[in-house]
């Protein structure tokens, strides 16, 4: 009776992983075939009952889409209120994701999980809110259709001919702790669809004619189903992981073949596939890697990885894993991990005798196979299933004879100088140690020639009657078999050690190929980067010529900038497309268009398949072998998730950027329009007054309705300026025209344009007389210290002074606009600097926000920096620092002007 010890890693994985279910909230999705079928329904039916027991339930979203009956259940919940977001010059109503985790109840209702959020949410799909909300400890019950599937949508388009857009990918539904099905025969959906409790009439009618047809709600139907029983199996298998369960579970065959060089397994897969149609469960085409598989010869390696496509054709799952001198043991860890019912093996054709000596596959996997069953298949009339062909082993070298022949030597030696003072047995173990040392150095056929002249030896030199080879007491018999067996037995432990080693070699060679590709693509940061890396890794690790095509915007893969070295013609890029559309391989060494020079991989991600992996051997293809096949696939798999990595950082930049720019878009037309709104009611008022009491009004006051007009339409003109500035900054129309200026003509041109703005605030400048030129463009620097000038009028009283000091530091110079008004707010002095971010000092007069990112805009195109602080005796300062970047031209002296 064999007992295995737990692996305390699997333990603690297994207890991280309970502690981390039991800890996360709870997802549970009702599940459903079409809409119609009732989900919202029973998943309002359950929050109540949820809500009966005490437990906080809150709605999130729940649609009713009009049904009275629907509408009914939704009364008595408290709903989180939705938020208002501009959509197309409309206000949309969409889920608060942020007031959701602020009320952070125990169980929220979130109905379609595959929604499309507006534009402006915080995420673009509902399932993301889903997991936001689930991680922040929320309980979440959601709805989905199964033709909202990521990795159905192509079934589904087929199916009933209409393109889902929404859809969720596979990997949200398996988080679900919870998955139930709601279901309802078509024919109750289609007179519930007549009955208009589905949609209205009109909808109903169209719907009638195109989705809600007999035959598409069938395959709907069919897929819902095979989805739930798949689902249900993975919560079972984890289930049977969490509580140690070793023995199968039979809730539904799944049945396992095993496959291997012999002709056989091609009847094998065949015979397995016709038992799994029947019984309508899976299959699993597995090969055990042993380290004998190193020596198989070239064709039935071959034939090995043919015996796995054909199941992969047949519709199987194929597996290569590892496994060491006898495979019994790896197929039934991997049966039971896998949940597997039946085994289906070949009749041994051995000779009864070998497999007493051996030992038989059969008989051990039906010993010990427990609760799983175990099939045993023939081979056809006649057929022959011969052994695999072994590459004959590589010939030692004379040295390695010439070495047996020396430690016999150096063993007798010993034993005669030691024969009169020590047994037989111990001369015995000189002879052992010989052999031993010539196996673990030159393997097994050198031994077992040191174990002959040992016995030999021994038999000549230290048995009666010596220097002959006749036996005078028989029981020495018996000490030569045992020597003979020793140095058999040494030999063939010391030559699988050797050859595990070497197994081991290889597949220390694979880690690290692939380990080395990881880090690689996780290094690139780009897409070019990217297929560059994982070509070269190609290459290098099959001698191979590589390419790796990605598609277009119209899904046509694009040819490489960089072509491969191999001729890529027009039929290698249909192949390659074919590769691509239909996500299977294709191309030489495959059932499809084996005819191209080079096997094509689709590059499968999460998301589906997002490019090709063209190779080309140079010479014979290496990756014929499961093992390099298998690597080979990995190689695409690393480089297909590397590249979707790709797609969604660009994907999530470009969300954020559009989340961004409508974000922008909306507070510049609330802004705008309030800061528009304000003089132009001014000038219409004072306008109105004019046009209306005309010369009732006395002069004084007539001056003063015009001045109101013009100091608001000077207003609105620096609005309207600031948003042109702004806009011609941002698009790089503004171009940066330096020239080396004095800094006391930008000073003085500024000083003159806010001479109205700085009225009643006595104006201190500070220019030290050696200030060097300054490289600058005159306009726009004066631009910056209007505004920050500006500034300083609407934020301070009348009667606050205003500072413009300056001084260089030999590689830059700083000049700085300082105020005594209220200073800043603690922590803005880098915000304020944001478009249409208005400082939040208190009594001034308020603006559009976008003066000071007009500054920053003008001051980093000149290569400088703008800083804002507070000053310790009250009020903000300004800090904009300019490089002096070269050397300044040379000014005439008074004596060259004389002269000239």
């Amino acid at each position: 009776m064999t007992s295995e010890r737990p692996d305390p890693d699997a333990l603690l994985r297994k207890v991280q992983d309970e502690e981390t279910r039991a800890q996360r909230a709870k997802l549970k999705v009702f599940f459903g075939a079409s809409p119609g079928v009732g989900k919202t329904y029973a998943m309002l039916s359950e929050a109540r009952e949820r809500k009966a027991m005490g437990v906080d339930v809150v709605i999130g979203v729940v649609e009713t889409h009009g049904r009275s009956e629907t509408a009914a259940l939704v009364e008595g919940f408290e709903s989180v209120p939705p938020r208002e977001l501009p959509y197309r010059g409309i206000f949309m109503q969409e889920f608060d994701l942020e007031a959701a985790k602020r009320r952070k109840p125990h169980l929220i209702l979130m109905d379609e999980l595959a929604h499309t959020n507006v534009q402006g949410s915080r995420h673009e799909k509902r399932w993301q809110d889903v997991l936001d909300l689930l991680d922040a400890g929320i309980d979440v019950y959601t709805t989905i259709n199964v033709q909202h599937m990521e990795s159905l949508r192509d079934v589904v388009a087929q199916i009933t001919g209409i393109i889902v857009r929404e859809s969720v990918p596979d990997t949200v539904l398996e988080r679900a702790d919870e998955f139930e099905l709601v279901d309802l025969p078509p024919e109750d959906l289609l007179q519930r669809l007549r009955e208009g409790k589905v949609y209205v009439p009109d909808q109903a009618r169209h719907a009638l004619d195109r989705f809600f047809r007999k035959g598409n709600l069938l395959a709907l139907r069919e897929l819902a189903l095979r989805q739930t029983a798949q689902n249900v199996d993975a919560q079972m298998r984890r289930y049977m992981a969490s509580e140690g369960i070793q023995k199968t579970w039979g809730a539904g065959d799944r049945l396992l073949v095993c496959v291997g060089p012999h002709q056989l397994s091609v009847r094998l897969v065949r015979a397995t596939r016709r038992l799994a149609a029947t019984l309508g469960g899976s299959w699993v085409a597995l090969y055990v890697e042993t380290a004998r598989h190193l020596r198989y010869a070239p064709e039935d390696q071959a034939r090995i990885e043919a015996h796995l496509r054909l199941a992969e054709q047949l519709g199987a799952e194929t597996a290569v894993i590892e496994g060491g001198t006898a495979i019994g043991p790896d197929i039934l860890r991997f049966a039971r991990e896998h949940n597997i019912t039946k085994i289906v093996v070949g009749k041994p054709a051995r000779p009864r005798l070998r497999e007493l000596l051996r030992g038989s596959l059969v008989d051990e996997l039906i010993r010990n196979s427990g609760d799983i069953d175990v099939f045993v298949i023939t081979g056809d009339e006649g057929q022959e299933a011969a052994r695999p062909a072994l590459e004959p082993r590589a010939r030692e070298p004379w040295t390695a004879w010439l070495w047996a022949v020396f430690m016999v030597t150096a063993a007798s030696t010993v034993g005669l100088l030691l024969f009169r003072r020590t047994e037989l047995a111990d001369l015995v173990m000189l002879y052992v140690l010989g052999i031993a040392l010539v196996a673990a150095r030159h393997g097994r056929r050198p031994s077992l020639l040191a174990s002959f002249l040992s016995v030999a030896a021994f038999d000549f030199l230290f048995i009666p009657p010596y220097h002959t080879f006749a036996v005078g007491d028989f029981r020495h018999i018996g000490t030569f078999a045992i020597l003979m067996f020793t140095g058999w037995l040494i030999g063939t432990l010391t030559e699988r050690i050797r050859q595990q080693a070497r197994l081991a070699r290889v597949r220390e060679q694979r880690t690290g190929a692939l380990l080395r590709l990881s880090k690689e693509l996780a290094a690139s940061a780009g897409s070019m980067e990217l297929v560059e890396s994982a070509i070269h890794s190609v290459a290098a690790q099959f001698h191979t010529e590589a390419v790796i095509l990605l598609p277009d915007a119209n899904r046509r893969l694009a040819a490489p900038r960089k072509a491969p070295a191999f001729a890529f013609t027009d039929q290698e890029q249909g192949v390659a497309q074919w590769v691509f559309e239909h996500g299977e391989p294709g191309g030489r060494g495959t059932a499809t268009l084996p005819g191209s020079r080079a096997t094509y991989l689709p590059l499968r991600a999460s998301g589906g398949i997002v490019g090709v992996m063209g190779v080309l051997p140079e010479g014979e293809a290496q990756w014929t072998e499961p093992d390099q096949r298998t690597l080979l696939e990995a190689f695409a798999s690393q480089t297909a998730l590397a590249v979707e990595r790709l797609h969604l950082a660009a994907r999530h930049e470009d969300a954020r950027r559009r989340m961004d720019e409508e974000q922008l878009r909306n507070t510049l037309l609330s802004s705008v329009s309030h800061d528009l709104r304000t003089p132009l009611g001014a000038i219409t008022g004072a306008a109105s007054t004019l046009l209306e009491q005309g010369e009732a009004i006395p002069e004084a006051t007539q001056r003063e309705l015009f001045r109101s007009i013009q100091d608001e339409a000077q207003r609105m003109h620096r609005l309207v300026t600031n948003l042109l500035d702004i806009t011609r900054l941002e698009s790089g129309a503004v171009v940066v025209r330096k020239a080396w200026t004095p800094l006391e003509e930008v000073v003085g041109l500024a000083l003159n344009r806010t001479e109205q703005s700085l009225a009643g605030r006595p104006v201190k400048v500070e220019l030290p007389p050696d200030l060097p030129l300054v490289p600058l463009d005159e306009v726009l620097l004066s631009q910056v210290l209007v505004n920050l000038l500006e500034n300083a009028g609407k934020h301070t009283p009348p009667g606050t002074p205003v500072e413009v000091r300056a001084w260089s530091t030999g590689a830059a110079v700083t000049l700085v606009v300082a105020d005594g008004g209220p200073g800043l707010v603690e922590g803005e002095e880098e915000r304020i600097f944001d478009k249409l971010v208005r400082g939040s000092r208190h009594g001034g007069e308020p603006g559009a926000g976008l003066g000071l990112a007009i500054c920053r805009a003008i001051v980093e195109a000149h290569g400088g920096r703008i800083q804002a602080a507070n000053r310790s005796q009250g009020g903000a300062q300004f800090l904009v620092t300019l490089p002096l970047d070269g050397a300044p031209p040379e000014l005439p002296t008074e004596s060259e002007e004389g002269v000239e």
